[in-house]
C-alpha cells in the first residue's frame, strides 16, 4: 500500500492530519476529514477506521495533555466516564470486524454526512463562565452512559466523536464550551487508545499511514488546542463543515454510484 501511493497522496494525508488535529481539538469531529482522506488513498474501510485510530490517538494524547496542563480536565472528577468510554470503545471496535467490507463502504459515508450535519445545526446549551457541576450520584449514572455510548460509537465508528462530546457535556453538566472540550478530548483519547489496540490485534491497521498522519495530527493538535483555549470554536465550524460535506458526498457517490 505504502509504495502505491504518490507524493501528492502523501503530501495529502500530512496536510489533513494537521488540519483535522486542529480543528479536533477546537469543536471535534477531525474524523470527517481523515476517514474520508484514508479511504481515498485506497485503504479498504476496516483498515482505514483502524489506521484513523492510530492517527487520532496522536492528536488527543496532545490535545487532551494540553488542557489537563491548563486546569480544563480533571482525570479524577470524570474517572467514570474515562472507565465507561473505554470498554464502551473495545466493545464497539469488536462489532465493527464482524461487519462486511461492503457495507462499511455503503454505510460510513452516510454516517460522516449526519454527522457533519448535526454538528452544523447543533448549539452548545450552556456558554456561561461555568465550572464544574456537583459530583453525586447522578453525575456517575450521566458519565457512564454517556461514556459507554460515545465510546461505543467511537469504536464502531468514529468521526464526529469528539463533537458529540463536546454537545452533549454542555447539555448534561451544564458545563462552558472549554470544560466540555476539556472532557472531549481526554474521553476521546481514552477511546481512540483502547480502540487502537483493539484494531492492531485485529489486524486493520497500517502503520506507515498512521504514524504519517499521526505526526501532523499532533502538531495540528498542540496548536489548534492553544487557539480553542485562547479563541473559541465558533470561527472554524462554519468553514469545516462545508469542506465535509462537500468530501462525503464525493465519497457516498463513489460507494453507491
Amino acid at each position: 500500500m505504502e509504495s502505491s501511493l504518490d507524493l501528492a497522496m502523501w503530501l495529502t494525508i500530512c496536510g489533513v492530519g494537521f488540519i483535522a488535529g486542529f480543528i479536533d481539538a477546537i469543536a471535534g469531529g477531525g474524523g470527517m476529514l481523515t476517514v474520508p482522506t484514508l479511504l481515498a488513498s485506497g485503504l479498504p474501510p476496516h483498515v482505514a477506521l483502524g489506521t484513523n485510530k492510530l492517527a487520532s490517538t496522536f492528536g488527543t494524547f496532545t490535545a487532551s495533555y494540553t488542557f489537563y496542563k491548563k486546569k480544563l480536565f480533571n482525570p479524577a472528577f470524570w474517572k467514570h466516564a474515562i472507565i465507561f468510554t473505554a470498554v464502551g470503545s473495545i466493545f464497539g471496535t469488536i462489532i465493527v470486524s464482524f461487519i462486511s467490507t461492503e457495507w462499511l463502504e455503503r454505510a460510513l459515508p452516510i454516517v460522516i454526512i449526519a454527522t457533519a450535519i448535526y454538528t452544523l445545526i447543533s448549539k452548545n446549551a450552556c456558554q456561561e463562565e461555568l465550572g464544574l457541576p456537583v459530583k453525586d450520584q447522578d453525575i456517575k449514572l450521566k458519565q457512564s452512559v454517556q461514556g459507554t455510548a460515545l465510546g461505543f460509537y467511537d469504536g464502531i465508528a468514529g468521526p464526529g466523536t469528539g463533537a458529540f462530546w463536546v454537545s452533549s457535556s454542555s447539555a448534561l453538566y451544564k458545563m462552558n464550551l472549554l470544560y466540555s472540550s476539556g472532557l472531549a478530548r481526554g474521553c476521546n483519547f481514552v477511546s481512540n487508545f483502547c480502540s487502537l489496540f483493539t484494531f492492531i490485534y485485529l489486524g486493520y491497521v497500517n502503520l506507515a499511514l498512521g504514524l504519517a498522519m499521526g505526526g501532523f495530527l499532533m502538531l495540528g493538535s498542540w496548536v489548534g488546542a492553544h487557539s480553542a483555549i485562547k479563541f473559541g470554536s465558533r470561527f472554524i465550524r462554519p468553514v469545516f463543515i462545508t469542506v465535509v460535506i462537500i468530501m462525503s458526498i464525493n465519497l457516498a457517490y463513489q460507494a453507491w454510484f
